[in-house]
């Protein structure tokens, strides 16, 4: 452990920061510049057993090709202890090399640490969206540093920050949903959560904010393929989150893996130098995601030879390669180099932030993993954070007759693919990549059916359903029609199991027909159904949703989600989730909520023009209570707003029911007339408050003229003048910008 320890004093004699990491960068031979550049994944240096090194292949990656970064698991998360040995071996391979510069280790950490046996994981980011609590998601996001930190890992990639405005793309439950607004307000809360502490104490990790730009916007929602989007748009839904992020401290970028309007993005100088650096002044370090510099030459056809690809991309803006599986960039960016193709000025940029990444970290002071970080792994009270995110994320859709929450003396029929299955709470990035293994997950977790039976007891439940999500038994009509008979309700539990990236895609949204035949056989029973959706992306019911007394939406809520489903299910939690997205309607009609004027005309002739182009099933927002939220009528401090000034608004907020609870206060704009045509509707602002029953609170919202601007034909940001609706529940005021 000592030899690498010893860097310290190199940097010692060059003070703080940029100097030090300017005087290691004159020692550096080329070979040590682009290996510092080169990221391999732990399955290249790895034996067959799980978290076991090759010593031979481990001194050659580091040795022989001076790699400066390592990521990922070979199959399934590793304990905290074979972290610890993993990342010592390779810490003490890499203080055996001439100059003796750390590692950087990095992980998927998408919704708790994904790769840590028995780590906390919580909602993924689409139930985060429905919470709109981005102090809970700030407060998620330390736990997951610390659980990362304590792993002995210092760098984390996520958060997503694509738009989910494509319910098709298998990636949409990593996102915060089709609003900018939250999608900005919750990533920067989230990266500043990683950051905050500062990158050298054993509480911080560095973020990595991804896909840089507009990955979610796939024209055929299939993942990693091309993207067709005007920039005006481009710059009105996907990069106002970057933009925040950048401002909220991110240390790092990772790229998107497919292409805009023909060009790559690993390809793009426009948008990783000229908009990403220059414009938005981003000076962290840039990744490439699996394969993507390679991928220029096999896959988009944009170079016509694996180092034509290689300097394409490096050139472009690209800092570091996830390689991820050979030597094969090193080698190519060699020659390069030596060739001329890329000058080394490009090189010494590049290295200079990585390795300022690696000094921020504290990896030169001590680059093991650390005794005061291995104390925060596993506290009792993070399942406490992971039930409150998972109460809620919750969002009931449907509660028709007052049938939820159930009464306590009512026998229980559980049943459904999702009712005893464990991977279909958590979805991706869950002990695996995929998160369908369940051998991996902690050996308490509980399914839908294990809460309930907890909190009802086992006498009062019953279910047909089995473990493994596709097991055949699962889908048997016939048993879910005779075990209704000795039930008073049936908890349906359908959806969707894990999946992650590529595998997840899917041609059809609409939830599969042996599912809805679960749906309609159970309604036809004449017993009360409950369809409760653990689903990573909004799946059609259309067809059966009239069928049910009551839906709830439970997403992929993490390691509490049967208990907080149970919970709203029978009272003992009041839910509060509002949609991040429109649940649509069918596959033809994908309108959201932020439309234009003409999304919502529907006509044949002018006569029969119609108003109802914007018809989900459940609207964006929506979100239903066991209480009564009443809204008083919006007070503005003005009706007129000018430049340089502020514009109040305040509501009072009564709830009028019979129970306590929170509720979200959201603020929506439209302006009436604009150079470019005007959406429908955008949400400003929300607030998150909880009153006991009978209480009342004055809500107040604070705007400028920045809140309501949008990007005109010239591509600049503007606030025009004119005049602007207010929407706050069901009320409205009207004010004008000059």
């Amino acid at each position: 452990m000592g030899g690498l320890l010893l860097s310290l004093s190199l940097f010692a004699q060059e003070g703080a920061g940029g100097n030090k990491v300017t005087a290691l960068l004159r020692q550096m031979t080329l070979d040590e510049k682009i290996g510092q550049m080169t990221q391999v994944t732990l399955g290249v240096i790895s034996k067959p057993e799980d978290g076991v090194l090759d010593p031979a292949a481990l001194t050659k990656a580091v040795q022989e090709y001076k790699v400066g970064s390592i990521l990922n698991v070979t199959n399934h998360a590793l304990s905290v202890e074979q972290w610890h040995k993993v990342l010592t071996q390779i810490q003490d391979e890499a203080g055996r090399t001439r100059l003796k510069i750390p590692v950087v280790y990095g992980l998927d950490g998408i919704h708790g640490q994904t790769y840590t046996l028995d780590a906390t994981l919580f909602p993924q980011s689409i139930g985060m969206a429905a919470t709109r609590n981005p102090a809970l998601a700030a407060a998620l996001a330390k736990v997951t540093a610390k659980e990362l930190r304590a792993s002995g890992v210092r760098w984390n990639f996520a958060p997503v920050l694509d738009c989910g405005r494509q319910p098709l793309w298998s990636r949409f439950p990593e996102t915060y949903g089709e609003d900018v607004y939250i999608g900005k307000t919750m990533g920067a809360a989230v990266i500043k959560a990683f950051e905050e502490d500062g990158l050298k104490t054993p509480t911080a990790v560095a973020s990595c904010m991804k896909h840089y730009l507009a990955y979610s916007a796939s024209r055929t929602g299939k993942d990693r393929t091309p993207i067709y989007l005007p920039e005006t748009e481009m710059r009105e839904y996907y990069l106002p989150q970057f933009r925040a992020a950048i401002k909220a401290g991110a240390s790092t970028l990772m790229v998107n893996s497919g292409e805009i309007n023909g060009t790559p993005v690993h390809a793009s100088k426009y948008l990783l130098t000229d908009v990403l650096r220059k414009e938005l002044g981003f000076q962290g370090v840039i990744v490439t995601d699996w394969e993507d510099i390679i991928r220029l030459h096999t896959r988009h056809n944009v170079a016509a030879t694996p180092r034509a690809a290689v300097a394409m991309a490096i050139n472009a803006g690209i800092d570091m390669s996830m390689v991820p599986m050979d030597f094969s960039f090193f080698v190519l960016l060699k020659e390069a180099v030596q060739k001329g193709e890329v000058p080394v000025s490009r090189i010494d940029d590049a290295v200079r932030r990585i390795l300022l990444l690696k000094e921020k970290l504290g990896l030169f002071d001590n680059p093991y993993p650390e005794p005061a970080a291995a104390g925060n792994f596993g506290r009792p009270d993070y399942q406490t954070l992971a039930l409150q995110a998972a109460h809620e994320a919750m969002t009931l859709l449907k509660n028709d007759d007052g049938a939820l929450p159930l009464q306590r003396n009512v026998r229980v029929l559980v049943a459904g693919p999702s009712a005893r299955s464990i991977s279909a709470l958590n979805g991706c990035w869950s002990y695996t990549w995929q998160g369908k293994d369940e051998r991996w997950y902690p050996s308490n977790s509980k399914t839908i059916f294990d809460a309930l039976s907890d909190k009802l007891g086992a006498d009062k439940v019953t279910t047909t359903a089995v473990a493994g999500f596709d097991s055949p038994a699962n889908y048997d009509t016939a048993a879910l029609k005779g075990a209704a008979a000795g039930a008073d309700a049936i908890v349906l539990c359908l959806g969707e199991n894990a999946y992650a990236e590529s595998p997840g895609n899917t041609s059809d949204l609409t939830l599969p027909e042996e599912q809805q035949a679960l749906a309609r056989v159970a309604a036809a029973t004449g017993k009360p159904v409950i369809l409760v959706l653990t689903e990573g992306r909004p799946r059609l019911i259309t067809g059966i949703a009239p069928l049910m007394k009551g839906i709830l939406q439970a997403y992929w809520s993490g390691r509490k989600t049967a208990e907080a489903v149970s919970d709203v299910l029978m009272g003992d939690y009041n839910p509060d989730g509002r949609l991040p997205y429109s649940y649509p309607r069918s596959m033809g009609e994908m309108v959201l909520y932020d439309r234009k004027p003409t999304e919502d005309i529907r006509e044949i002739f002018n006569s029969d023009m119609t108003m109802d182009g914007y018809h989900p099933l459940f609207p964006f927002g929506w979100g239903l209570s066991y209480t009564r939220w009443d809204y008083g009528e919006p007070a503005l401090n003005t009706n007129r707003l000018t430049a340089g000034n502020r514009l109040t608004v305040k509501i009072t907020v009564t709830n009028s029911g019979k129970m306590d609870g929170n509720h979200t206060v959201e603020l929506y704009t439209r302006q009436h007339y604009s150079s470019v045509t005007p959406s429908m509707r955008r949400l400003r602002a929300f607030k998150k408050i909880f009153l006991k029953a009978g209480q009342s609170q004055e809500v107040s919202f604070t705007l400028d003229g920045s809140d309501l601007a949008f990007v005109n034909a010239q591509l600049k940001t503007v606030t025009e003048p004119g005049d602007f609706d207010i929407y706050i529940g069901d009320k409205k005021a009207v004010f004008s910008y000059q």
